[in-house]
């Protein structure tokens, strides 16, 4: 057989190209080459507050026994750590209603009620101007639960039986 027979046969079955490309990896050196580069990670952490609440619920409230009726309630706040944050409660919907004087309704039925930020209810729990006070703390980053005190004054006997109920809206500032 001759030389071009033999190149032509290996040639078809790929042994050449397979032995040549041996050859070349055994007779010379490869060099890797490398480039570098750096990825830059960056976030800005945003101060954020989120406030949620549990109701205040007096319960059966008997306006004849002549003595006030106390509940509590709560507010909830999380805040990002180091974020100082204010809540404040508005007077609640009815019409003429303050922090000192909140209403409840039924109708054209008032039952008045108050919010307070300590145990002895004596701070009211308002928009943190003149009279009343608005609940405030430095975020942490888990949440800071606090109780809200409530009362329903003695006196309001003339009011008639049924469902009373307000809705006060929370805002809490940072």
């Amino acid at each position: 057989m001759n030389i071009s027979a033999v190149f032509a046969r290996n040639l078809r079955s790929g042994l050449l190209v397979a032995a040549a490309a041996g050859s070349i990896a055994t007779s010379s050196t490869a060099f890797a080459q490398q480039a570098t580069s750096a990825v830059t990670v960056d976030a800005a952490v945003t101060a954020n507050c989120v406030v949620s609440t549990t109701p205040v619920s007096f319960g059966n409230v008997d306006v004849t026994s002549g003595s006030a009726v106390l509940g509590t309630g709560g507010v909830s706040v999380t805040c990002t750590n180091g974020t100082a944050w204010s809540a404040a409660a508005d007077a609640g919907q009815a019409v003429g209603a303050t922090p000192a004087t909140r209403q409840m309704t039924d109708g054209t039925n008032l039952l008045n009620y108050s919010l307070y930020t300590d145990t002895g209810r004596t701070t009211l729990w308002g928009d943190g101007t003149a009279a009343s006070a608005a609940i405030t703390d430095t975020g942490t980053g888990a949440a800071q639960p606090q109780t809200i005190f409530a009362r329903v004054p003695a006196g309001q006997n003339a009011l008639p039986a049924g469902n009373y109920a307000d809705l006060v809206v929370v805002t809490v500032t940072y």
